[in-house]
């Protein structure tokens, strides 16, 4: 997995084909701790079930939340999400919608960093 840099901050947001979302958000977190100044959205599809985990660095929870920026993620899939501004969680099912999702997060996070 490797992000898109954004005014020294790393922003992901990509698909991981068979985690659960336990595992989704151990990866979330590990990805997050590892560049330090991170926004991360990771996506996993299951059965037709499409889970969602963003976690957002310290340093940038001003900027962007995490239960804000899963929710919109999930909605654009058919879905709802929301969490607290460091680490959020949601889920859909529209996963012809996942990629269009993902990659709005670049310019929606990319904004405002």
């Amino acid at each position: 997995v490797s992000g898109r840099k954004f005014n020294g901050s790393t922003v992901v947001a990509e698909t991981v084909e068979g985690l659960d979302r336990t595992q989704l958000r151990t990866s979330a977190d590990s990805l997050r701790n590892k560049w330090g100044s991170a926004v991360v959205v990771l996506a996993s599809v299951n059965n037709g079930d499409i889970s969602i985990v963003a976690a957002v660095s310290k340093d940038l929870t001003g900027k962007v939340q995490a239960g804000k920026l899963v929710g919109e993620v999930a909605r654009a899939i058919g879905g709802k999400g929301g969490g607290r501004a460091d680490m959020a969680e949601g889920a859909g099912k529209n996963a012809e919608a996942l990629p269009q999702a993902l990659e709005s997060v670049y310019d929606r996070v990319g904004a405002v960093l």
